[in-house]
């Protein structure tokens, strides 16, 4: 293979594994970091930090992969997807599996440093990531699987520091698949129209005309059932002053897509998700330090 074709190649699996958008990557190891840092006393050992950052990392990379194998044929018709390595050719689907294997195994590397009940735990977040993609084409409902695959981190890294799975990670795991519910329909309504037409379902098809109200539902339970984590997990009052704070942001947010609906707004209220998630994760270290 000459240099122009590696770099060409190098150049698609970077696309494909969305080196340079990082969203999801920041998404999944919010809820991850919340439960290792309550588990911890808001102190967690260097060695568990590095892996469930890097495992988090490998382990999206290889669910776009996963996502891009199995929704090629519907990708070339999507505006926001049709670029993408496997849809318009620029990679094989024997590439993207052998890409998939490789970041798999990498992760299981890391997982062989955990305890047994994590590494078990590992089997059924890859189990998760591999049949998200295909819940689109049996339900609408899509986005609440997707809280339950980026969730589970809350669960693995509970148990990696306690060697069990307390309530804690259990309110964080709920009050995440609210979360990612709410923001992963607001990220479909930036498809909707093209997967009306080639039939892939979601909870933006769904709701329909309701859409703003339940995602205000959605975001209403989410910081509920982490007020439930923090009495649960004796957190102090800086984690209630920023759920108050993260509250009256989502508010507004949904408040601005109703107001303009367009595809960059959505997208910009999906991005901000990130940040709200970084808000949720300083409340923590501040309140397990302090309460």
């Amino acid at each position: 293979m000459s240099t122009i074709a590696l770099t060409k190649k190098i150049s698609a699996v970077s696309d494909l594994i969305r080196l340079t958008r990082q969203y999801g990557t920041i998404l999944v190891l919010c809820p991850t970091l919340w439960s290792l840092y309550m588990a911890s006393d808001g102190l967690p050992s260097p060695k568990l930090l590095a892996i469930f950052i890097a495992g988090t990392f490998l382990m999206r990379s290889a669910g776009c992969v996963v996502n891009d194998i199995a929704d090629r044929d519907f990708d070339r018709y999507v505006e926001r997807t049709k670029r993408r390595p496997l849809a318009d050719g620029r990679l094989g689907r024997r590439e993207a599996i052998l890409v998939f294997v490789v970041f798999c195994l990498a992760a299981f590397s890391l997982v062989l440093f955990l305890n047994r009940i994590t590494i078990i735990l590992a089997f059924v977040g890859l189990f998760l990531a591999v049949i998200y993609p295909f819940i689109k084409r049996i339900s609408h409902f899509p986005q609440v699987f997707l809280g339950i695959a980026f969730g589970w981190g809350a669960i693995m890294a509970w148990s990696a520091v306690k060697n069990s799975i307390g309530a804690e990670a259990i309110l964080i795991f709920v009050a995440n698949i609210f979360w990612s519910t709410a923001y992963d329909t607001v990220y479909a309504m930036m498809d909707i129209d093209d997967d009306r037409k080639i039939g892939v379902k979601s909870t933006a098809i769904f709701f329909g005309r309701h859409i703003y109200k339940v995602i205000v539902i959605l975001q209403t339970c989410f910081v509920a059932f982490l007020v439930l984590a923090g009495l649960a997990g004796g957190l102090g009052f800086p984690f209630y002053l920023t759920l108050s704070v993260v509250f009256f942001i989502l508010s507004y947010m949904v408040f601005r897509l109703k107001q303009s609906p367009t595809r960059e707004v959505a997208f910009s209220v999906f991005v901000a998700n990130c940040a709200i998630g970084a808000m949720i994760f300083i409340g923590i270290v501040l309140s397990v330090r302090v309460g």
